[in-house]
């Protein structure tokens, strides 16, 4: 549709037609499974058996504003209608009751002043109420002061006319300046890609505004929708998970100048923490992107939507560059605003990934700690005596024999050594 309108050049859908062939082989299994927003934004919910219908007709100008045009056009149409026909009765009655309808020939003798002059018929009467609810005068019809009657229906027919106009009129206003007019030229890519991203797997999705005019405070909100269990049993079909967007600035607004790739790190915390290239491919879940701000030119709040079932997350694959520097500005390149490149990543999910590198810090860890344990050697007489200890980190090695200082050091270790604490220790003979 916006390739018609001249908005998205041609290569933009020939590149949407290029992503499906490259993957021919992608599971379509679930493709025909219901989704609650559709790529173009609308909700896809049926409300049925609702029983208190008269709660619409309480708020009747929004009412009016939900309806479809053709549907708008007839009530527009037939509201004018319904009430010049309304009018030209009474206007017809009043005329009748008076005797203005009489033939000519029957007033010979009597000067009747009618109440409203030049109606002969209900044509004319109709006539005159269009004269009077629209304010068109030709001078062929008026009111005269003959009928007081006369009067308070033109006051009454004035007014009402007054407020179908500002009703009608507000409605197709309205209609013509709803927001989400707005939203049909901000594009989203067509698929969602999980790749690695500063060393963790992360979801991301581009988005970009194809008119100069900015969208002013715009942020960006992910949800899940995933069927869900509580411990209690108690089956939540419809189960809305928050995601929180990666930000420097710690909040979900954006500076929607040219397209962004909106991303979102698989980690702790998140609802898509145990999802896989395996799982995916089964997974029942939907994200769903929301992205509200303020129109600059008009000010008012405007809100696009889409979202992204499994058959349309690409595991494994990231967007390519479109926005380059020529001429001293910033070109971007729309014909290749779906386009990806396969990238290397592990099957594995983040959690999984996550436990793996657990194990290997652990095992790490584990072989840093464990050192080789040495034998203290003292001697006796000419015999090696050894006891179990460890040893020293750091200490020069030594002969564990020396001949030379057999004599002279257990006699100096002794004297060195307090009375307390010189304890018998049990030697063990070697050789």
């Amino acid at each position: 549709m916006l390739a018609r309108k001249g908005l998205v050049p041609d290569g933009f859908l020939l590149t949407r037609l290029a992503e499906e062939r490259e993957h021919p082989n992608r599971k379509r299994s679930r493709s025909q499974r219901a989704r609650f927003i559709t790529k173009t934004g609308s909700c896809n919910v049926a409300h049925k058996n609702i029983r208190e219908q008269g709660r619409f007709l309480q708020d009747v100008f929004t009412t009016m504003v939900d309806l479809k045009w053709q549907h708008l056009l007839l009530i527009f149409t037939s509201a004018f209608l319904c009430s010049w026909m309304l009018f030209a009765m009474i206007w017809w009655l009043l005329a009748f009751a008076h005797g203005d309808l009489q033939p000519l020939h029957h007033r010979v003798g009597m000067e009747i002043v009618p109440c409203v002059t030049a109606i002969n018929s209900f044509t004319s009467a109709f006539l005159f109420s269009i004269e009077v609810q629209v304010t068109i005068g030709f001078g062929g019809r008026m009111v005269t002061e003959e009928c007081p009657a006369a009067i308070v229906v033109l006051i009454v027919q004035n007014i009402l006319g007054l407020i179908i106009n500002a009703v009608m009129l507000g409605c197709v206003f309205m209609k013509t300046a709803q927001a989400n007019r707005r939203a049909e030229t901000l594009i989203f890519s067509r698929n969602a890609v999980v790749a690695p991203r500063n060393g963790r797997p992360t979801f991301m999705f581009r988005v970009g505004d194809l008119r100069k005019s900015m969208i002013i405070s715009a942020t960006v909100q992910l949800q899940v929708i995933r069927r869900t269990v509580t411990s209690e049993g108690e089956v939540i079909p419809v189960s809305q998970l928050d995601i929180q967007v990666e930000n420097p600035l710690r909040s979900n607004g954006i500076f929607l100048v040219s397209p962004l790739i909106i991303s979102h790190t698989l980690e702790r915390g998140s609802p898509l923490y145990d999802l896989s290239a395996h799982s995916l491919a089964t997974a029942d879940l939907e994200v769903i992107v929301i992205l509200e701000g303020v129109v600059e030119t008009t000010g008012m709040s405007m809100q696009a939507r889409t979202s992204y079932t499994p058959d349309e997350i690409l595991w494994g694959r990231r967007f390519v560059s479109i926005v380059s520097e020529e001429d001293g500005r910033y070109c971007v390149d729309y014909s290749k605003f779906g386009n990806t490149l396969p990238v290397r990543m592990s099957g594995l999910s983040a959690k999984e990934l996550e436990q793996t590198r657990g194990v290997r810090e652990a095992g790490a860890d584990d072989a840093a700690d464990v050192r080789p344990q040495g034998w203290g050697l003292v001697r006796a007489g000419r015999r090696a005596i050894r006891r179990g200890g460890r040893a020293c980190e750091g200490a020069a090695s030594q002969p564990w024999y020396d001949p030379a200082r057999e004599e002279a050091e257990p006699a100096a270790r002794v004297e060195a050594q307090p009375a307390a604490h010189q304890e018998a220790v049990p030697l063990e003979v070697i050789g």
